[in-house]
C-alpha cells in the first residue's frame, strides 16, 4: 500500500471517527444524567436521517439543491429526534429511572422494535438516496488519490463539536448543572435544583446528536430501516472501549476504532468487524473501566434480591412440572404446528435458564449469549456433516465447542461487570456473527448449513421427550444451585463482592465457573435448535437472538425459579400469535412486540411472576 493510500484511508477513518464520536456523546450525555443505556439510539440516528433524505428529495426538492436549504433540513432532521426524544424521556426512560442496567437494556430495545416499525409505517420499506451536499460534492487531490470533500468537512465537525460540548459542559449554568447531576443527582435534588428538568434536557440534546449523526451519514450512503441496530453496536464499542460517561473517552475511541475500522478495510476487509472487537475487548482487558471512564464500583448497584425458587421437591414446583409436562402434552397432540411451537418454546427455555443462572444468582449480565448458542448450533451442525454424528455425539460437540471458547473468554470476563461485561459479551456474539457469515467454505455463509438429519419423523417423539427432560431438569438444577452452598457464595459475590472477597472466597473463579457453566448450557440449547430446525444460519449469533434470551427471563421474572419458563411461553405465543393476525397486525408485529416489552418493563421489572407475587401479597397483607 502506497503512502498515498494509506494516508487516504487513515482520513477515512477519522472522517467516520466523528459520526461515531456525535452518536457515542450523545449516548454518553444519555448515560451521565440519566444512568440509562439506551440501545433505541440508533433508532434516532435513522430518524434524523430518514427525515432529512425525504426533505430534500420527496417533499421539497429544491432543499437539495442549496446548501443553507440542505443544512436546515439537516438540523429540523437532529430537532425532529431530539423532540421525539423527549417523548420518549417521559412516557419510557423516567420510568426506567434507577432500575437495573438491564431492565433498561430491554426496555429500550423494546423502543427500538415500535420506532423502527413506526418508521416503517411513516416513510415506507425502501431506500432513500438523497443528493450529495451543495458545493462539497467533488474530490481533493492528495498525492494522486483522490478524497471526498464532504468527509474533510465531517472530519473538522469532530473536534468541533467536542469543543463545543466541552465549553457548554463547563462554561453555562445549563452544562453545569448536568456534571452535578452526573456525579450525585440526589445531592442536586437536595440543593433544592429539580434534577427532572435536566434529565429531560440530556435526552433531548443527546438524542439530537443522534439525529445530527444521521443526517451527516446522508452524503456518504443512502438511509434504510436497517441503520439502527447497526450503528448503535458500534456506538456501543466506541462509549465503553472510552469509559461510561467520558466525553473525552468517547472522542478518543471514536477515533482508535474509527482507525481500525479503515485500515481493516483495506487490510483485511473480512476481518473488519472482528478487529474492531478485538480491540474494545483488548482496552477492557487491560482497562476494565474504559479508557476515561469510572471504576466499575462508582455506578449504581442493584438492591439485593432474593431468588424465589423452593427446592424442587416443595408442592408449588412440583405442580409447577405437573403443568409443563400436561402443557407439552397438550401440544404434542394438537398437531404439528403446536409441536413446532411447543419445541421452540422449550428450547428458549433451555436457553433462558443457562443465562438466568448467572444473571439471577451472579449478577453477571450478558448482551451477547447468543455467541455460545450459536457455538453449540454450529458444532453440532458441523459435527453431522462432516463426520456424520449421530445426535448424541453433535450435541456433545456444540457443547464442547461452547465450552473451549466460554474457557478462553471467561478470563476476561472476572475482570469486568455490568453494562462492560455485556458489551464485551456482544462484541463475542457480533465475532461469531461475523466468523459465520464470512467463513463460507466451513459455515456456508448466508446460505447457512442445512438439510441437518440429526431428527427424523420417527424419531421425532423421542427428540421432544429429550427437550421436556433437559428443560425440566434445567429447572430443577436452578432450583438445587439457588439453595447450594454454591449458590450462596454465587449471591454473596453478586451483592458484596468485596466483603465476600475479605471472608476467604474467591470471587474470579465462582465468576468463572458460573460463566463457563452457563456458556454450555447455552450451546446444549442451540445443539438442539439445529436438530430441531434442521438447519443454522448466522442469525443464531445475532444481537436478536441475545434479546430472546433477555425477553424470556425478564418477562417471566429473573430472580424466580418459574420466570425463564413462565417466558418463553408468553414470548412464543405471542410471536406467533402478533407474527399470524390481521395484516395491519402482521406487518408491525415487532411494534407491537416492543410495546408489550417496555409496558411489563415499566408496571413490571420484576416479570410478570414478580407482579403476581406482589398482587397476592398485597392481598394477604389487607386481609
Amino acid at each position: 500500500m502506497s503512502l498515498s493510500l494509506l494516508a487516504i484511508q487513515l482520513l477515512n477513518g477519522l472522517s467516520y471517527a466523528t459520526t461515531l464520536f456525535v452518536m457515542a456523546a450523545g449516548l454518553t450525555l444519555i448515560f451521565g444524567v440519566t444512568r440509562i443505556v439506551n440501545f433505541a439510539h440508533g433508532s434516532f440516528f435513522m430518524l434524523g436521517a430518514l427525515l432529512t433524505a425525504h426533505w430534500v428529495t420527496d417533499w421539497f426538492p429544491a432543499w437539495g439543491d442549496s446548501a443553507a436549504l440542505y443544512a436546515l433540513a439537516m438540523l429540523l432532521g437532529a430537532l425532529a429526534a431530539g423532540l421525539v426524544g423527549a417523548l420518549a424521556e417521559v412516557l419510557l426512560l423516567r420510568r426506567m429511572v434507577g432500575a437495573p442496567e438491564l431492565y433498561q437494556l430491554v426496555a429500550t430495545f423494546g423502543l427500538t422494535l415500535l420506532m423502527g416499525d413506526a418508521m416503517r409505517a411513516g416513510f415506507g420499506p425502501d431506500e432513500v438516496f438523497a443528493p450529495r451536499f451543495p458545493g462539497l460534492k467533488g474530490a481533493v487531490d492528495l498525492g494522486g488519490e483522490f478524497f471526498p470533500v464532504w468527509q474533510l468537512v465531517t472530519l473538522a465537525l469532530g473536534p468541533l463539536l467536542w469543543g463545543g460540548l466541552h465549553l457548554l459542559l463547563t462554561r453555562t449554568r445549563f452544562g453545569q448543572q448536568l456534571r452535578a447531576a452526573t456525579l450525585d443527582r440526589a445531592m442536586l435534588d437536595a440543593l433544592g435544583i429539580n434534577p427532572k428538568p435536566l434529565m429531560l434536557g440530556a435526552v433531548v440534546l443527546g438524542t439530537a446528536l443522534a439525529g445530527l449523526g444521521g443526517a451527516l451519514q446522508l452524503p456518504r450512503e443512502p438511509a434504510n430501516l436497517q441503520m439502527d441496530v447497526q450503528v448503535v453496536v458500534e456506538t456501543f464499542v466506541v462509549v465503553v472501549t472510552g469509559g461510561l460517561g467520558s466525553i473525552a473517552g468517547a472522542f478518543w475511541a471514536a477515533v482508535l476504532i474509527g482507525l481500525i475500522h479503515a485500515l481493516g478495510v483495506s487490510l483485511w476487509p473480512q476481518a473488519t468487524l472482528v478487529l474492531v472487537f478485538i480491540t474494545m475487548a483488548g482496552v477492557l482487558a487491560l482497562r476494565p473501566q474504559g479508557l476515561l471512564g469510572q471504576p466499575l464500583e462508582a455506578g449504581p448497584k442493584e438492591g439485593i434480591q432474593k431468588f424465589h425458587g423452593l427446592a424442587p421437591t416443595g408442592l408449588r414446583n412440583g405442580l409447577g412440572f405437573a403443568a409443563l409436562w400436561a402443557l407439552c402434552a397438550l401440544a404434542w397432540v394438537g398437531g404439528d404446528y403446536s409441536r413446532a411451537l411447543a419445541s421452540d418454546a422449550l428450547i428458549l427455555l433451555i436457553f433462558g435458564i443457562s443465562l438466568q443462572a448467572m444473571m439471577a444468582l451472579g449478577g453477571l449480565v450478558s448482551f451477547g449469549h447468543a455467541a455460545f448458542f450459536a457455538l453449540g448450533a454450529y458444532g453440532a451442525a458441523l459435527a453431522h456433516t462432516h463426520y456424520d454424528a449421530t445426535l448424541p455425539w453433535a450435541l456433545a460437540a456444540g457443547c464442547g465447542l461452547g465450552l473451549a471458547v466460554a474457557a478462553l473468554f471467561g478470563a476476561v470476563v472476572v475482570r469486568s461487570g455490568g453494562v462492560y461485561l455485556a458489551m464485551l459479551s456482544l462484541a463475542l456474539a457480533q465475532v461469531i456473527w461475523a466468523t459465520a457469515t464470512q467463513w463460507v467454505t466451513l459455515t456456508g455463509g448466508d446460505n447457512g448449513l442445512i438439510g441437518l438429519r440429526l431428527v427424523t419423523d420417527d424419531t421425532r417423539p423421542l427428540f421432544f421427550a429429550l427437550l421436556v427432560l433437559v428443560a425440566s431438569c434445567g429447572i430443577a438444577a436452578l432450583g438445587r444451585l439457588a439453595g447450594s452452598t454454591f449458590g450462596a457464595a454465587l449471591q454473596a459475590v453478586r451483592d458484596a463482592p468485596q466483603r465476600a472477597a475479605a471472608s476467604g472466597l474467591p470471587v474470579n473463579w465462582i465468576k468463572y465457573r458460573i460463566f463457563v457453566e452457563s456458556a454450555v448450557l447455552a450451546a446444549l440449547a442451540g445443539g438442539l435448535f439445529a436438530a430441531h430446525k434442521g438447519a443454522v444460519f448466522p442469525s443464531a449469533a445475532s444481537v436478536s437472538t441475545s434479546v430472546d434470551a433477555l425477553l424470556v427471563v425478564l418477562l417471566g421474572g429473573v430472580h424466580q425459579l418459574w420466570g425463564a419458563a413462565l417466558g418463553s411461553v408468553v414470548l412464543t405465543w405471542a410471536s406467533a400469535e402478533l407474527g399470524s393476525s390481521a395484516a395491519w397486525l402482521r406487518d408491525y408485529w415487532r411494534g407491537a412486540l416492543g410495546l408489550l416489552v417496555m409496558l411489563i418493563m415499566v408496571l413490571s421489572p420484576s416479570g410478570l411472576l414478580g407482579w403476581w407475587g406482589g398482587k397476592r401479597a398485597s392481598a394477604g397483607g389487607r386481609a
